[in-house]
């Protein structure tokens, strides 16, 4: 149970946004900053969404 995925974003569902947000595909460079654009967003907002994940449980 260890290495089940909690929540994942595909290369696919980055596409479909990127055609309801701006009508078209991403490049693979768009794509790149995208998910380094993710990774720093979660990287940054982890602490809060586990301690509210946390708290919910107390």
């Amino acid at each position: 149970m260890e290495d089940n995925i909690i929540y994942k974003i595909t290369v696919e569902d980055l596409q479909y946004e990127a055609m309801e947000s701006i009508g078209r595909k991403l490049t693979d460079e768009e794509i790149d900053i995208a998910k380094d654009a993710f990774e720093w967003g979660l990287g940054e907002t982890n602490h809060i969404i586990y301690n509210t994940i946390f708290t919910e449980m107390i």
